[in-house]
């Protein structure tokens, strides 16, 4: 059967490319989120997402209409009270939650890390016993899409652990392919979102945490009206429903998301990136490109690649050239050097990732680089 959408090949940190099934699961009868219907979905896709990293019997995934970001945002402005957070960071998305952080007045001490290496334990231990403020929460990206760098969140969630410190997670790119598990891991707020490993539509993020951590939010000061995070929580055990209107149509791709990826399995999912990311580098090599992190610390999802020395490149015109072919590529986003990012999550295998390079040789061949 042929596709009833014109497939395009996105090479980005999310959104990713969706299967046709999940485009498709999106055309249902309109139907009011309010109905005791829709608030079974969201129960199961709840249910569903907590199960993939922790017990539902004891955590609790709480949904948000709004990107990865709304998440994090909802740990950030309603989980810290008067204690100090400590927040790794080491590329934009560590430097993210720090801005948030200083929009709503929490206190909190950056730690620095390079962008290209393996966080310094040690240093990052020194940072908690010099503190003289208490510290309560320590905030880390699990996976930096800025570089592709893998951080070692359960080296750290032990060392927050002989601390007494809640480790704040955001796993936005990472969830749903690379293995998690909030209690071995002492993770106690995860934040991630709908469109990226999942495969679903941009649009959903959530947050999963203990429920017992949520509960004890009761009677804190709210931050933030839309984002509070205890009263969505409370909410949706009161009522089975979001406070305010969901994102409908995208929890129903969300619903059908999560049934292919138990069907595929998020190991093998793991293992169809990985295979994808190996022609990926392999090729990068054969081409004399350079990406930034060594193997050791990379994820596997997405690789910030050195632009090439040449007088005809441009980043944008080669963006145009791709999206021509209908495949979508991503700028860079250090301060410090030149790259741009190819991501291999989605609904594409190692072939697309072959695809890519053929038209990338082609590219470089045109502008006479290489």
């Amino acid at each position: 059967m042929s596709s009833v959408v014109k497939k395009n090949i996105l090479l980005t940190p999310g959104p990713a490319t969706t299967t046709e099934s999940v485009k498709c699961s999106q055309v249902v009868p309109d139907i009011c989120p309010r109905e005791a219907e829709f608030g079974q979905i969201m129960e199961y896709i709840s249910t569903e997402l907590t199960r993939l990293v922790a017990d539902p019997d004891d955590y609790a995934t709480v949904l948000f209409g709004g990107s990865g970001t709304a998440a994090v945002e909802s740990i950030i402005s309603s989980v810290p009270n008067h204690d100090a957070v400590i927040i790794v960071s080491n590329g934009a998305y560590g430097k993210r939650m720090c801005e948030i952080a200083k929009v709503y007045g929490v206190d909190y001490l950056e730690f620095k890390s390079p962008p290209d290496d393996a966080i310094d334990l040690a240093e990052l231990e020194r940072c908690i016993q010099s503190s003289e403020r208490t510290v309560s929460h320590l905030a880390v990206v699990h996976h930096e899409t800025t570089t592709g760098l893998l951080n070692k969140v359960k080296d750290i969630g032990e060392l927050c652990k002989r601390y007494q410190i809640d480790m704040i997670v955001d796993a936005m790119s990472s969830f749903a392919a690379v293995p998690i598990q909030l209690k071995e891991m002492n993770i106690a707020y995860l934040a991630a979102s709908s469109n990226k490993n999942l495969q679903g539509m941009a649009g959903v993020s959530f947050v999963i945490a203990e429920k017992s951590k949520l509960e004890n939010l009761k009677g804190q000061k709210p931050r933030s009206y839309y984002l509070n995070l205890y009263a969505q929580y409370n909410y949706f055990v009161e009522h089975g429903q979001m406070r305010f209107t969901p994102p409908v149509q995208t929890l129903y791709a969300l619903r059908q998301a999560i049934e292919e990826l138990k069907q595929e399995g998020v190991d093998k999912r793991y293992e169809r990136y990985a295979t994808s990311w190996k022609t990926l580098i392999n090729g990068l090599a054969r081409l004399g490109l350079t990406y930034i992190i060594p193997e050791e610390h990379h994820s596997k999802i997405i690789t910030s690649i050195l632009e090439p020395h040449c007088a005809g490149y441009d980043f944008q015109s080669m963006h145009d050239y791709f999206y021509s072919k209908g495949m979508m590529i991503y700028p860079g986003k250090l301060e410090k050097l030149n790259t741009f990012r190819i991501a291999n999550i989605g609904d594409i295998t190692y072939k697309e990732m072959e695809l890519f390079l053929e038209l990338l040789e082609g590219y470089l061949s045109s502008i006479k680089c290489g």
